[in-house]
């Protein structure tokens, strides 16, 4: 059997994160992994991601909701590091750019411009937008908060697209989902890019997750942006 590429990705992470955010894209995106082809070895070849929680500290994260969270390295750290592949962003009621610790927008932007791939979910791409990262990008956020952060990046030369479960660019590189639960559509349209349609099925049924594609999105009519 080949050996399969690795993938190492990144999950950052802060005080009043919101768990959901990365924790149903990771349980999704990290079904690609050497414990799950130990356990069905008959499934087709495919892609393993290996993951580091980031946050500005070493000490517990205190999310919105649910237990603390214990982070496995520094953004300081993880700056002098190897390059991550995929970087995760997730989101929560204090995800600006402006509140969260500078060490994260650091961490972003030395690490994404070379990162293959970028993540957000929810109000992460509010994050993103304060690195410059999303400038001249297509991009979305959380329909109740949308209109804040539109107004507040008003100068960046971001495409915010007011209709959308999950936006993802021509070049495959940054991919933004709508609030919360938006994060595991985009977490599936992200491992069939990755894996294939065949195994990203297979994936989503163990976990018993509906499909919603790029543009199912119910709740920009509930906050009359479309």
């Amino acid at each position: 059997m080949s050996t399969p590429t690795i993938y190492k990705m990144a999950v950052c992470i802060f005080p009043d994160v919101t768990t959901l955010d990365y924790q149903g894209p990771v349980e999704l995106l990290c079904s690609l992994s050497a414990n799950t082809k130990k356990m069905f070895p008959d499934l087709p070849n495919f892609p393993f991601i290996e993951t580091e929680y980031l946050s500005h500290s070493m000490e517990p994260v205190r999310p919105g909701a649910g237990p603390d969270v214990l982070p496995t390295k520094t953004y300081n750290e993880a700056m002098s590091g190897a390059q991550f592949d995929i970087i995760m962003i997730p989101g929560g009621p204090t995800a600006s750019y402006k509140l969260v610790d500078p060490s994260l927008i650091d961490f972003l932007k030395k690490q994404g411009p070379n990162a293959k791939h970028i993540l957000t979910i929810c109000t992460g791409s509010w994050i993103l937008a304060g690195t410059g990262l999303l400038n001249g990008k297509r991009a979305t956020t959380n329909k109740s908060y949308y209109n804040r952060v539109v107004e507040d990046t008003k100068d960046m030369n971001i495409q915010w697209v007011p209709k959308a479960r999950w936006v993802v660019n021509d070049d495959k590189q940054i991919w933004t989902s709508s609030g919360v639960t938006a994060g595991q559509d985009l977490g599936g349209a992200f491992l069939e890019f990755l894996a294939g349609k065949e195994l990203a099925d297979i994936f989503r049924n163990m976990l018993e997750l509906s499909r919603k594609d790029e543009e199912d999105d119910e709740f920009a009519a509930v906050y009359g942006l479309a």
